[in-house]
């Protein structure tokens, strides 16, 4: 994501995050900022060329870099000559940070958009062995009920017809506040105080940590959009121990056909690594049986790159070329369950809320093209073809 010279790199709480640091910083051209993404090590690559590209096209502008790589690359970035300041990512939504004050971010200047991605959750207490994000993010912290609802009031006032909520561990919202409440209470908080509010979606979530609230309301809730993205990673489970999952393959399929038992049109995203350290043939084809037996048509495929000073960089690792193979293999066999999904859903009814270039997404979040429609209008489309990944 891109808005004014505010750059925003990886996951859906950095693209709410840059929203945010858009609005403090307005469309000032003497400053650029790079919110910078560190999951993987191509993701630090991809930081490192978009700096460059930025300096080359602003070569007058202050360039901050925040984010995670900024903690957990920051000694390289700060050397790196293109970069003017290293922003902590814990001071990335302060006007000080970018020499604008010391007052807190007017979080209802952000610009309007269609869907609205609310972060309710920062941070990391577990210690997946592949994972660098906990030392880019710090410890668990979630967003307190009324900031939640004030945020996503504001952001109904000003137009926006979903609400996407996101975080970097979201199911693990509500562990440090008093009480310890569950993901599941704050999605029915949501819903009791806007029950004008026509469609919720949850961003990535962790399986094991699906509250019975929680699985109640995705599995019938209609306001809560049928589409579940989990953090799989893997599908063997001795793969799964040594990347310190806390869940196993039966598990994970087991939470899935129960929701599909009482919400059949529900669809199925999720996170997955090709090549982990020790990974085998015979666990990369559990990896790929995973994805037929779960239909998994949204997917994330992450070629495994060791980060320093995570267990996994220590473990034997799988050669570059196989990784990259592997992950080539997963993203097809994504892509085949995906293009059976949207053929089944020609000629089908769909909700589609409209954005501003002429396509949408569905319920289901299968992207469907919109033409006429005002962006932000929700409306019945059921379609008659397909072409290059769009419903038509």
């Amino acid at each position: 994501m891109s808005g004014g010279q505010v750059i925003g790199l990886g996951c859906r709480l950095n693209i709410a995050e840059s929203e945010s640091i858009a609005a403090l910083t307005g469309d000032r051209g003497d400053r650029v900022v790079i919110n910078s993404c560190a999951v993987t090590a191509e993701a630090v690559r991809q930081t490192r060329r978009t700096i460059r590209r930025a300096r080359r096209a602003h070569p007058a502008a202050c360039l901050f870099v925040t984010g995670c790589a900024a903690e957990t690359e920051r000694a390289a970035l700060a050397a790196m000559p293109e970069v003017d300041e290293i922003v902590p990512n814990g001071r990335k939504l302060l006007p000080a940070s970018y020499g604008l004050g010391s007052e807190t971010i007017r979080r209802g200047a952000v610009p309007a958009r269609t869907r609205a991605f609310v972060a309710v959750q920062n941070g990391c207490d577990h210690a997946c062995t592949f994972c660098i994000i906990p030392r880019g993010r710090g410890p668990s912290r979630s967003a307190a009920v009324d900031v939640v609802l004030r945020e996503i009031e504001s952001q109904l006032d000003r137009g926006a017809a979903e609400i996407v909520l996101t975080g970097v561990d979201a199911t693990a919202w509500g562990a440090d506040l008093p009480g310890q409440p569950r993901l599941g209470s704050l999605v029915a908080a949501i819903l009791s105080r806007f029950p004008h509010l026509a469609r919720l979606r949850l961003s990535s979530l962790d399986g094991a940590e699906i509250d019975p609230l929680l699985f109640e309301l995705i599995a019938g809730e209609r306001r809560v959009m049928p589409h579940l993205h989990l953090s799989l990673q893997h599908g063997h489970d001795l793969i799964l121990k040594r990347m310190k999952r806390r869940h196993n393959r039966a598990q994970a399929a087991a939470l899935v056909a129960a929701l599909r038992a009482q919400r059949p049109g529900l669809a199925v995203g999720a996170d997955l690594i090709a090549g982990f350290p020790t990974e085998t043939a015979a666990h990369h084809h559990a990896n790929i049986s995973l994805v037929r037996e779960l239909g998994i048509v949204h997917g994330h495929v992450f070629p495994f790159s060791p980060r320093q000073g995570t267990p996994a960089a220590r473990m034997p690792q799988v050669e570059g070329e196989t990784i990259r193979g592997r992950a080539g293999e997963l993203r097809a066999a994504i892509a085949a369950e995906r293009l059976a999904w949207q053929r089944r859903l020609i000629g089908t009814p769909l909700q589609v809320l409209a954005e501003r270039d002429g396509r949408g997404y569905s319920e289901s979040y299968a992207r469907v093209a919109t033409p006429g429609l005002v962006a932000g209008t929700i409306a019945t489309i059921a379609p008659s073809a397909l072409e290059d990944d769009l419903l038509i």
